[in-house]
């Protein structure tokens, strides 16, 4: 009987017994269908959500909040903007039970004390409307900046901390070293590189070459005892999110979690802290010249950081345009 139970749940299901899953959308009619544990939000799934009319009253209200709060017509803009990423952070948080990342703007990527500055005016927006600062995630890009802003707000002011554009095993050793809370290494953007940049068009899962970094990485944390969650992003297809089952966390997107939902394939873990344990790695110690040499030496790596950052930014923009329309100059 407890056979033929197990073998009704779906892939979806049984991947929750051994990976936290995570929403990776701005809407929340899938989180209330998919029942995940967190949500993730950046730039561009909030310009889609609020371009969306059932999320009209919720822009209405940071067009409000922009206007009241902001003196010129570009203070009530970006003060519109960050109260719309709140605002859109306090709703999910009354379908998620877990946390919310928000994301703190692309175009501080390279600036450590305006991401500390901004991500702490975020947090505090979130506690003006009741929410703990334990259930919110600061969202940051993989920079050195990134990192160190990571570090000081975790150290510093107890928020926790996202690390994401994510795509390099240096980038991932300087988080770690950091003590960050949790970092999104980016799967479906470095299968994308390589497609796009070597003569091998197809993977199979275990070969896909963001798979293989994530198991590198999630190996490497739980041999030396790191705290730092794993979380994987940024997936293609059902496959590449199956081969990294048992890491710490996955957030994943609508599409692929009604087909996981729709799948009654067996899923078996493949990572775990007890294999990670037996492999055999070195530690090694990141510095600032090693990080940006690493990094440089790292061509995929180096393309899509760079390439999420202007497609963030430019998407942050597009949301900015919006806004500006609907606020009363």
């Amino acid at each position: 009987m407890e056979q033929a139970k197990k073998a009704k749940m779906s892939a979806l299901e049984q991947l929750k017994n051994f990976t936290t899953i995570v929403a990776d959308t701005g809407d929340f009619e899938s989180m209330k269908l998919y029942k995940p544990t967190d949500a993730t939000t950046n730039p561009s799934l909030i310009l889609n959500a609020a371009k969306m009319e059932r999320y009209q009253g919720i822009v209405d209200k940071a067009v409000e909040y922009g206007n009241k709060t902001g003196g010129s017509s570009e203070e009530k803009v970006a003060e519109a903007m960050d109260y719309l990423c709140v605002l859109f952070g306090c709703e999910i948080l009354k379908i998620v039970p877990g946390r919310v990342s928000t994301e703190v703007d692309a175009r501080l990527s390279f600036d450590t004390d305006k991401s500390v500055q901004k991500a702490l005016k975020l947090i505090a927006l979130h506690e003006d409307m009741g929410i703990k600062k334990y259930r919110i995630l600061i969202k940051l890009a993989s920079t050195w900046e990134g990192i160190k802003a990571a570090k000081i707000l975790e150290s510093e002011h107890n928020v926790k901390c996202n690390l994401t554009l994510l795509f390099s095993f240096a980038q991932a050793v300087a988080c770690a070293e950091a003590n960050v809370t949790l970092i999104s290494p980016f799967v479906g953007r470095i299968l994308d590189w390589y497609v796009a940049n070597t003569d091998k068009k197809k993977y199979e899962p275990q070969e896909d070459p963001g798979v293989v970094s994530v198991t590198k990485i999630y190996t490497y944390y739980k041999k030396f005892g790191y705290k730092t969650d794993v979380m994987g992003a940024s997936f293609r297809n059902t496959g590449e999110i199956k081969a990294l089952a048992g890491c710490d966390l996955l957030t994943i997107g609508p599409s692929l979690l009604k087909e996981l939902e729709n799948d009654s394939a067996e899923i078996v873990p493949q990572l775990s802290a007890e294999k990670a344990a037996e492999a055999n790695l070195e530690k090694i110690s990141i510095d600032e010249p090693t990080f940006r040499w690493m990094l440089n030496e790292d061509a995929m790596s180096t393309d899509k950081l760079s390439e999420g950052i202007r497609k963030f930014a430019v998407d942050a923009v597009a949301l900015e345009n919006l806004i500006r329309k609907r606020i009363e100059l």
